[in-house]
């Protein structure tokens, strides 16, 4: 499939600010935590999982997070992130 070259920049545009809307979307995530309990709470742990396996964050700190449940810890690795 071809593209118009106004298509190749907005994928282009995509691909370049892609971990930065990772982190967005992260930062969001942990708002959502914040004010979640329960079982939407296990839920949203699970999106922000696979976010944080996405940007490139080992596997052990991302089970250790979860485990811990401690939403100012992940804020903590966000603002890092950014």
């Amino acid at each position: 499939m071809e593209y118009t070259p106004y298509q190749t920049q907005i994928i282009k545009r995509y691909y370049k600010n892609r971990g930065e809307m990772a982190v967005q979307k992260l930062s969001e995530l942990t708002t959502e935590l914040f004010l979640t309990e329960g079982k939407k709470r296990q839920q949203i742990w699970k999106r922000i999982s696979a976010a944080l396996s996405h940007l490139g964050v080992e596997s052990d700190k991302i089970e250790q997070m979860v485990e811990a449940d401690d939403p100012e810890r992940l804020a903590e690795l966000v603002k890092r992130l950014s």
